[in-house]
């Protein structure tokens, strides 16, 4: 996992608090989640960590995170066959409500928001990997996860490899869905991601709520090459 985030105990604890102070003013309302990247730190934690920020002092210590598949093809959803997750940072012992199991250990969407839940002091996860599905069965998916006591954290990058200013346009059309829940403009969103958001649509509506942006960059802004960015998002709902 190098290559996402640092090995070491020590370096990844010290570059988590470094993203997690750069927080944002307090939000006086009940946040149920978070959507957040899933790029390497280096690009895409800065962003990430905005959000995970809102989450300091959560009562609930129990977390699902749902990612989009990026190795294997899937028309469903599974979670993971182990008993809990490891980083740098230790073990996480890791719950299933009755989803079909498999190996997913590697899905780096999910694996990447580990060691902020971690650093924050969550104790348990349900990893969720989410194949092409229909908005049928986000709908199925999003009434069973509605019925669980726990923290919502959707993992999507937004657009890939465009010039910085048609990213930055493209992305911004998309944030604009999915602040606006848009189910009929959902065909319009550019983000790997994109299935693990049609369950966010459906699970706003379930807990009457909606997204809001926290911060939005692009790896071009953090780089400063802008030939062809990937684009970052964080929201809470």
């Amino acid at each position: 996992m190098g290559t996402w985030y640092p090995e070491h105990k020590q370096e990844l604890e010290s570059v988590l608090k470094k993203f997690l102070r750069k927080s944002s003013s307090k939000i006086n309302k009940k946040i149920n989640g978070l959507v957040v990247p899933h790029a390497g730190y280096e690009y895409s934690g800065a962003v990430a960590g905005k959000a995970f920020s809102l989450l300091v002092g959560k009562r609930t210590k129990k977390a699902i995170i749902i990612g989009p598949s990026h190795y294997i093809y899937l028309n469903d959803t599974i979670t993971t066959n182990r008993s809990y997750w490891e980083t740098p940072l230790g073990k996480t012992k890791t719950f299933n409500p009755g989803f079909m199991h498999a190996d997913i250990y590697h899905e780096h969407s999910i694996k990447n928001q580990l060691p902020f839940l971690q650093y924050l002091d969550f104790k348990e996860i349900m990893p969720l990997m989410v194949g092409q599905i229909t908005l049928e069965q986000a709908q199925k998916i999003a009434n069973k996860i509605a019925k669980i006591d726990a923290v919502y954290i959707f993992s999507t990058d937004l657009s890939h490899f465009l010039p910085y200013e048609q990213a930055t346009r493209k992305d911004k059309n998309t944030i604009g869905i999915i602040e606006s829940l848009d189910f009929n403009r959902l065909k319009e969103i550019d983000a790997c991601g994109i299935y693990p958001l049609m369950v966010l649509f459906c699970l706003c509506k379930i807990k009457k709520t909606k997204p809001h942006l926290v911060v939005y960059k692009n790896s071009g802004d953090v780089t400063g090459e802008k030939d062809a960015v990937v684009g970052y998002s964080s929201f809470y709902f």
